[in-house]
């Protein structure tokens, strides 16, 4: 359960204290500290590095657009196209949270797999 308190409120995966991102998406969209502010483990380790982050958001984004438009179907029974598009219109105010989530979620993946890294 800590693990997963802590990829919500965002905090660095090694230290657990420092924040990764500068500000909360109340405010728009935050930008990422390079390195956390309290152990000073850097973040994005390589060039590209968020590339597999893409992909989780990606296959968050497919399942609720999925879940939106099966509710949707069984509530209106609308034809496949109809829901579909308003699946993906009712996902679109949840991109910006799920990219950070997403992106968190990378950074907890790949330390878990490769700790010793720190760049």
């Amino acid at each position: 359960m800590s693990t997963l308190a802590d990829i919500l409120h965002q905090l660095c995966p090694r230290c657990r204290m420092g924040k990764i991102f500068r500000g909360s998406l109340l405010r728009g969209f935050p930008r990422m500290h390079e390195r956390c502010p309290v152990c000073n483990l850097k973040f994005e380790r390589e060039e590209g590095y968020f590339l597999g982050a893409m992909y989780i958001s990606y296959g968050i984004g497919v399942v609720v657009i999925c879940v939106f438009a099966a509710v949707l179907w069984m509530l209106t029974r609308w034809s496949l196209p109809k829901v579909v598009l308003w699946g993906v219109l009712l996902f679109v105010p949840f991109v910006p949270g799920i990219t950070l989530f997403s992106r968190v979620l990378w950074i907890y993946l790949d330390r878990s797999v490769d700790p010793e890294r720190d760049g």
